[in-house]
């Protein structure tokens, strides 16, 4: 089987997260590739508004982002 037919389930899957800073604040996750580069027009409204605001308060309200490996389901 040619490695690119293989189905997306089985491909690796990441996250670029950011920890809240604050107490009792929310952390934010949004999937990425393997660099960390968010596919903007994949995420819906929301989600885009939370990424750009917690990129905008970076190492103020959250921490400095990190990619986490997520494991198979």
């Amino acid at each position: 089987m040619n490695p690119l037919s293989l189905p997306n389930v089985c491909q690796a899957r990441h996250e670029l997260r950011f920890k809240n800073l604050v107490d009792g604040g929310q952390d934010y996750a949004f999937p990425c590739d393997p660099e960390g580069h968010v596919d903007i027009g994949g995420l819906g409204d929301q989600g885009r508004n939370n990424y750009f605001f917690a990129r905008a308060v970076k190492q103020r309200e959250f921490s400095v982002s990190v990619v986490a490996l997520l494991e198979p389901s």
